[in-house]
């Protein structure tokens, strides 16, 4: 009888390596790690295929915001062609420890939106990770503007319920930021967004658990077939 363990590999999706752990991270009241964060922002990026949406890896994110030299975030920064895009998705977490792999306790989402020229914040617990994202936009800007993008944290992002839920919020978020994109962000152009994120959020964010959990499943399934 074989013997299975929560660090065995269940799926490989694009460029990530799901474990049989992370199904019991989706199952409980957990917090959402690197591997669930990455994987649903690359099924995103299946789903959303337009070459000016860029979802960024939470490890890139977090290594723009931390690398100490700036030579080698040039070198590192340059294949993204993160000036190609006009839509950059970043996770944002407020680990700053880089010899600490998936370290952190808050996650958030940070969005560059070349047309407006500004990075946009939204955080599900109070702007916890407003210095975290400041940090990011700060490394990030001279890499995807003349360096001048202005910076705005979007204080009525809803609010998670619990202490645990924020990688959850971060994708329901970027879900419907993906959505209101690719329909050619005409509705309620004024506000961008925020109108969609604000009306949608709360529910995506209440069984967005279960799809993604779902959608592992079936894609388990379409693999052994």
């Amino acid at each position: 009888m074989g013997h299975t363990s929560d660090d065995d590999k269940i799926l490989s999706y694009n460029d990530v390596v799901l474990r049989r752990s992370d199904l019991d991270i989706l199952s409980g009241p957990n917090f959402l790690n690197d591997r669930v964060i990455e994987f649903y922002l690359s099924y995103l990026s299946t789903v959303h295929t337009s070459p000016a949406i860029s979802l960024i890896p939470p490890s890139i994110a977090f290594w723009i915001s931390n690398c100490p030299d700036t030579e080698s975030l040039k070198d590192f920064i340059k294949p993204l062609r993160l000036r190609d895009s006009d839509l950059l998705v970043f996770p944002v977490n407020d680990n700053t420890n880089v010899e600490v792999a998936e370290g952190g306790l808050h996650w958030s989402l940070l969005v560059y939106y070349r047309e407006a020229n500004s990075f946009f914040h939204h955080d599900s617990l109070m702007g916890l990770n407003k210095w975290s994202a400041k940090q990011l936009s700060e490394a990030v800007s001279p890499f995807v503007s003349d360096g001048d993008a202005i910076y705005r944290e979007c204080s009525d992002t809803p609010q998670q319920k619990n202490g645990y839920d924020c990688g959850v919020y971060l994708l329901a978020v970027a879900q419907v930021i993906c959505q209101w994109f690719s329909s050619g962000g005409v509705k309620n152009r004024d506000e961008l967004w925020f109108t969609d994120v604000k009306e949608s959020v709360p529910d995506l964010a209440n069984h967005l658990r279960e799809d993604i959990l779902g959608l592992i499943r079936r894609l388990i399934s379409e693999k052994s077939e």
